[in-house]
């Protein structure tokens, strides 16, 4: 054990305790809930880090995902053909097909290395298009047909009533958040008929662990995107979506703790199981009826899926097109370093370094400190600017890069698995538009009420992940089996 470990242990409570400074209600803070949650978090941590046979049943979740991952190629390789989506397993060699596409998509006069049709070749964008994207096309019709055949039901119960039982939360609140580690904000569905009466506090804790989670339909991509550098990433994805909830109504109690009586304090609220996310889609498919058959429910959620792949495409476009645009206005007041005028010169300095980017990995570095992600100021600067990147950009190009930053060897194992934790979630801006624009559409009397609430359950959910990125830290001993089984 390293005093990086013990960094790790006080990161926790030093996380609550920035969020306690922010609270709405010092006074009334329900520390049950406080303490229950922490101990769920390092609970399920001594489960997956210590424990053999845990990392064990992990190792074989991992795998099983992973070959479900594989099978979701099949149909990819069928649609665009062996060149697009070749067995990953193959080296690839030179072939006439490779100059073609990559002068189709690249300017004409750049070399195109031994014509070889791969990543290297096309980028990431090929990975992510070929690849990723019809993984989360696959996974939400496998999930829709999961919930129509009544198999995720009951787990979701079950944690339900574990959330509820432990930390004393509603039962509206522990329905949605136990929801959460399977869906994102198609869990507020669950709960819809309480949701115009909810409390303040309860609203908080719902977006925060919407924030704050993943979706099971785009663990798909994640794991895809870290499979070649960590090749026990899906399990502990899986990890991280059970740690966040509780993580989550931690931080959120503290924030916006519970001065009113919730209506369903006590109880779980039954809910109808067609009513159950499917993993992906608009709230309007759930007011629909019930899927006739499997193979509705397969259709249905392969077309949700459809539609969560290109939203998924249309955000990157248009989020990092904007981020671009203001490094531009960064990199052009970078060029008045060549001005003779030394004020000017010394402006034009400044801006060299400065992008959107390095501006927010600057503001993490103290919260990224308090993971115990290293005691490398490189590698704790490259941790800051990826989940910066998330903020700003979604976790989707963070990811990406912590993969490219792992496979050149600038991170090492304790930073790969701690970044990974941090960046599982949805804590970023264009979160904010689609969870509280969501909640809106349901419950528009409560419009103002979520407004106010959509920015402190982003600082929340951010603070969470950050919380499990510290539980991470804490269990972490230098064991490579706990990445690479």
């Amino acid at each position: 054990m390293s005093w990086l470990n013990f960094l790790s242990f006080a990161g926790i409570f030093v996380l609550c305790g920035i969020a306690w400074l922010g609270s709405e209600n010092r006074r009334v803070i329900q520390w049950k809930v406080i303490l229950w949650g922490i101990a769920l978090q390092l609970l399920i941590g001594l489960l997956v880090f210590t424990f053999p046979i845990t990392r064990f049943v992990i190792s074989v979740i991992s795998n099983s995902i992973n070959a479900v991952l594989d099978a979701t190629e099949a149909g990819a390789k069928f649609l665009f053909g062996s060149l697009l989506v070749p067995d990953p397993n193959a080296t690839p060699g030179p072939i006439l097909a490779g100059r073609w596409i990559a002068r189709a998509v690249t300017p004409a006069y750049v070399p195109v290395a031994g014509d070889r049709l791969s990543p290297e070749s096309l980028n990431l964008g090929y990975t992510f298009a070929f690849r990723a994207l019809p993984s989360v096309i696959f996974f939400s019709a496998l999930m829709s047909l999961l919930y129509y055949l009544g198999v995720i039901q009951p787990i979701v119960k079950f944690f339900a009533k574990v959330f509820r039982r432990s930390m004393n939360l509603s039962g509206a609140e522990a329905l949605s958040g136990a929801t959460n580690i399977f869906v994102g904000i198609e869990s507020a569905l669950v709960i819809r008929p309480y949701l115009a009466s909810m409390t303040r506090s309860e609203l908080c804790a719902i977006l925060t662990a919407c924030y704050g989670s993943i979706a099971s339909t785009v663990l798909a991509l994640y794991a895809g995107l870290l499979r070649p550098v960590f090749p026990n990433i899906t399990g502990h994805l899986v990890s991280a979506s059970l740690m966040a909830i509780p993580a989550c109504f931690v931080i959120s109690k503290l924030l916006v703790p519970e001065t009113e009586v919730p209506k369903t304090l006590g109880a779980l609220p039954e809910e109808d199981a067609e009513n159950a996310a499917s993993g992906t889609g608009e709230p309007a498919r759930f007011a629909q009826e019930r899927p006739a058959g499997a193979m509705e429910s397969i259709i249905v959620g392969a077309m949700d899926g459809v539609k969560l792949a290109i939203s998924i495409a249309a955000l990157l476009i248009a989020i990092l097109g904007l981020v671009a645009l203001v490094n531009l206005f960064f990199s052009n007041l970078a060029g008045l370093a060549v001005s003779n005028n030394p004020a000017v010169r010394r402006i034009g300095l400044i801006f060299q370094i400065v992008t959107l980017q390095n501006i927010v990995g600057a503001l993490f570095v103290p919260l990224t400190f308090l993971t115990g992600v290293s005691t490398n100021w490189n590698e704790i600067w490259q941790a800051s600017v990826l989940i910066g990147r998330r903020l700003l950009e979604t976790e989707i190009p963070s990811y990406q890069q912590l993969g490219v930053l792992a496979s050149q060897g600038a991170l090492s194992d304790r930073a790969l698995l701690i970044i990974s934790y941090c960046l599982a979630g949805f804590a970023h801006l264009p979160s904010v538009g689609i969870f509280v624009g969501g909640f809106s559409s349901l419950i528009p009397s409560r419009r103002k009420d979520l407004a106010s609430l959509g920015w402190k359950a982003l600082w929340a959910a951010t603070l969470a992940t950050l919380m499990i990125g510290c539980v991470a830290g804490v269990f972490y001993f230098g064991n490579p089996s706990v990445l690479r089984g």
